[in-house]
C-alpha cells in the first residue's frame, strides 16, 4: 500500500504527456484504478479500518493528470467499475472476498512499482 501512495506522489510531482499521445503506462493507471475501486468496496466489507483512503487515493491520482482529461474520466470510470463489479457480487465479506483483497493488494503494489521504477525520475 505505500508503494501505491508513492506512486500518487510521483505522478503528481511529473509533468504529464500531452494528451495526444497518452501516457505510456495508461493501460497500468487504469487497471491500477479498477483494483482501488474495488478495494474500496471490498475493505468496506470486510471490515478494513482505512475507511475512504482508496478514494482519497484515487482522487489524487486523478488530480495529478492534470493535463488530461479524458484520462481524468478513464480512471474514474475504471475505479467506478471495479467498485460495482464487487458490489453486485458481494453484500458481506467472505473468505474468497478476503482473498481478492490480498490479491489486488499484491497486484496494486507490483504495478505501482513497475510504474515508479520505470517513468519516475
Amino acid at each position: 500500500m505505500r508503494v501505491l501512495v508513492v506512486l500518487v506522489a510521483l505522478l503528481a510531482a511529473t509533468t504529464p504527456a500531452p494528451a495526444q499521445q497518452g501516457a505510456p503506462y495508461e493501460g497500468q493507471l487504469l487497471r491500477l484504478s479498477e483494483l482501488m475501486g474495488a478495494l474500496h468496496y471490498l475493505r468496506g466489507v470486510c471490515g478494513g479500518s482505512e475507511g475512504g483512503a482508496w478514494r482519497e487515493r484515487m482522487a489524487a491520482l486523478i488530480e495529478s493528470e492534470t493535463q488530461d482529461v479524458e484520462l481524468k474520466e478513464k480512471l474514474a470510470g475504471s475505479f467506478n467499475r471495479g467498485f460495482r463489479t464487487f458490489e453486485l457480487t458481494y453484500r458481506t465479506c467472505n473468505d474468497q472476498a478476503r482473498r481478492i483483497v490480498e490479491a489486488y493488494l499484491e497486484e496494486g503494489q507490483r504495478i505501482a512499482g513497475e510504474i515508479a521504477n520505470r517513468y519516475s525520475n
